[in-house]
C-alpha cells in the first residue's frame, strides 16, 4: 500500500494495481451457454501445455498466466477477441469490487483464527493456555459437536472480495489503477477488478 495526498492535505491510503497485458480471449453467448461472459487473460506464461497453446493460438493472443471470466448482462457487454484492456477502461471516481486470494496462514489455532480469548494463565492451568476449551455437551442436546463449530484449522488462502473501493487515479502510460483502501492478498498477487455491484457506475 501507499498513500495519496489531496489538495486539501487529506491523506488517503491506497493500493496500486497494475494491468499486465490484459486481453480479451473469447466470449460466451447465451445461445450456446447459459449466460453472457467475456474471457480475459493476463500476464505471460512460458511453460504451457500443447492443448492450452492451441487454445491461445485460436484466440489470437499470447500465452497467459491467468484466465478469468467476467459475466456481462447482454450482448452489448461483449468485446472482440484480442482487445487490449487498458486502465482507462475504468473512470476516476467510480467504485469497483476487487477480488483476490487472501494470504495463506497455514494451520492456525482458535485464538488466531477466530479470536478466542484463551484460558487463564495460572490457577492450575497446565499446558492449555491457548486451547479452545469445550467443543460441546457431553450429555443431552445430541452429545455431539454441532456443525459449524469454530475450531483450529487452515487459515487464509481463500477468495475474498473487497467492495466499493473508489478509483483515485488511472494511468495508461504506467498501466496502473490506484484504488482507495486495502486489497486482499500478498504483494504481486493476482486480483480481479470489476464494477461495484452495490455502487454501479452512473455513466
Amino acid at each position: 500500500m501507499t498513500a495519496l495526498y489531496q489538495p486539501t492535505g487529506e491523506r488517503i491510503p491506497c493500493t496500486v494495481l497494475q494491468l499486465d497485458r490484459v486481453q480479451v480471449m473469447g466470449v460466451k453467448r447465451a445461445d450456446k451457454h447459459p449466460y453472457w461472459a467475456v474471457q480475459v487473460g493476463t500476464g505471460y506464461r512460458k511453460n504451457i501445455s500443447k492443448p492450452m497453446l492451441g487454445h491461445f493460438y485460436a484466440c489470437g493472443v499470447s500465452p497467459k498466466s491467468n484466465i478469468v471470466e467476467f459475466r456481462v448482462k447482454g450482448e452489448d457487454g461483449l468485446l472482440p477477441p484480442g482487445t487490449l484492456l487498458k486502465p482507462d477502461h475504468f473512470v476516476e471516481g467510480q467504485y469497483v469490487d476487487v477480488r483476490a486470494d487472501t494470504k495463506g496462514k497455514g494451520f492456525a489455532g482458535g485464538m488466531k483464527r477466530h479470536g478466542f480469548k484463551g484460558q487463564p494463565a495460572s490457577h492450575g492451568n497446565s499446558l492449555a493456555h491457548r486451547a479452545m476449551g469445550s467443543a460441546g455437551q457431553s450429555q443431552g442436546g445430541g452429545s455431539r459437536v454441532l456443525p459449524g463449530k469454530r475450531m483450529p484449522g487452515r487459515m487464509g488462502g481463500q477468495q475474498h472480495t473487497v467492495q466499493n473501493l473508489k478509483v483515485l487515479q488511472v494511468n495508461n502510460e504506467l498501466s496502473i489503477v490506484i484504488v482507495a483502501g486495502a486489497v486482499s492478498g500478498p504483494n504481486g498477487g493476482s486480483v480481479m477488478i470489476q464494477d461495484a455491484i452495490k455502487k454501479p457506475p452512473k455513466f
